[in-house]
């Protein structure tokens, strides 16, 4: 088509939505306080429900929010007509989307919410609409310009409903106190969920730890070492602390008389160590990125150490 320029059109749109986005920021007041306060204080799970692009979004919002620490579900309006009322209970609250508040399939849903006193949160532009009055509290979406305003398509809308759910489940997070391990729990699989196992998650035992007195004889310790395959061997003392370790590079640099050398004389004094509640991405950093590197860490607790992990423990389980 002769004259028509897709980047210009892109960059239209997104000025469009943004913009609304920024006027949305502006008008955030008490009601967005109150609907976390709510969504907080529930004992059930948020019902989030709606019809069309709207019903797409709450299916969205619903999935962000339990995969952020607040159960949460999706119904769709029309199916909550023919049965789907049911899985809606006492301690829930139902998240209602809609741009124009008048979407009649909600209107099952609105009157259960409203005869079994469920608290009903509105995401509307339209406050003076049906949906708007019924609702405890409106979160008022800004009624802008849609980005193809010809046409009048949910593209501005879905972005600000969109939007405007993340903001919901972040604040509610931060007021959970919910941390990344806890998000890690919640999504075990992937390179995210990866990203957030724990040092304890992957590593080997304390029955697999090669470890030696610093009085040892260096063949005997290196018996060890060879028996338990982890290319170094753990020295401590009486009390069980970790001391020193002994590495294939302590051995090379005592190769000369080593036979006659104990494994605190060969050991190094400082060796890198983490604790079990660390992130495997940051066990996997202290190996790579902090020099010297190392492909084994022992894994200590008040001194002692209760594991050993290895690089390819960490690769493996898709950490990078």
């Amino acid at each position: 088509m002769t004259g028509f320029d897709a980047i210009a059109v892109a960059r239209r749109v997104l000025a469009v939505e943004a913009e609304a986005l920024q006027v949305m920021a502006r008008g955030l007041d008490g009601a967005f306080t109150a609907a976390v306060e709510t969504l907080f204080a529930a004992q059930g799970r948020i019902v989030c429900t709606g019809v069309g692009k709207s019903g797409h979004v709450a299916r969205k919002v619903a999935s962000t929010l339990a995969s952020t620490g607040t159960p949460a579900m999706f119904v769709h309006a029309t199916e909550a007509s023919h049965g789907d009322l049911g899985m809606i209970g006492a301690g829930d609250v139902v998240l209602a989307l809609s741009k124009t508040g008048e979407t009649r399939e909600l209107a099952d849903i609105i009157a259960y919410a409203k005869r079994f006193s469920i608290p009903l949160i509105a995401m509307t532009a339209v406050a003076s609409s049906a949906l708007g009055k019924a609702a405890d509290i409106v979160l008022e979406i800004p009624n802008a310009n849609e980005a193809a305003p010809r046409l009048n398509a949910p593209t501005t809308s879905t972005t600000l409903q969109i939007a405007l759910g993340d903001a919901l489940a972040v604040a509610l997070l931060e007021r959970r106190g919910f941390t990344p391990d806890d998000f890690g729990v919640l999504h075990p699989g992937g390179k995210l969920g990866a990203m957030l196992r724990t040092v304890a998650d992957l590593m080997h035992g304390p029955d697999e730890l090669p470890l030696v007195g610093p009085d040892e004889a260096m063949p005997q310790a290196m018996v060890v070492m060879s028996q338990k395959r982890f290319g170094c061997v753990g020295v401590c003392d009486g009390d069980g602390r970790l001391v020193g370790v002994v590495t294939d590079g302590d051995l090379r640099r005592h190769f000369d008389g080593l036979a006659g050398d104990t494994a605190g004389e060969v050991m190094t004094t400082t060796p890198k160590t983490v604790p079990p509640g660390m992130l495997a991405a940051e066990a996997l950093k202290l190996m790579t990125d902090v020099a010297p590197a190392s492909t084994v860490l022992f894994v200590v607790e008040e001194s002692r150490p209760v594991g050993i992990i290895h690089v390819h423990d960490l690769l493996r389980a898709g950490v990078m």
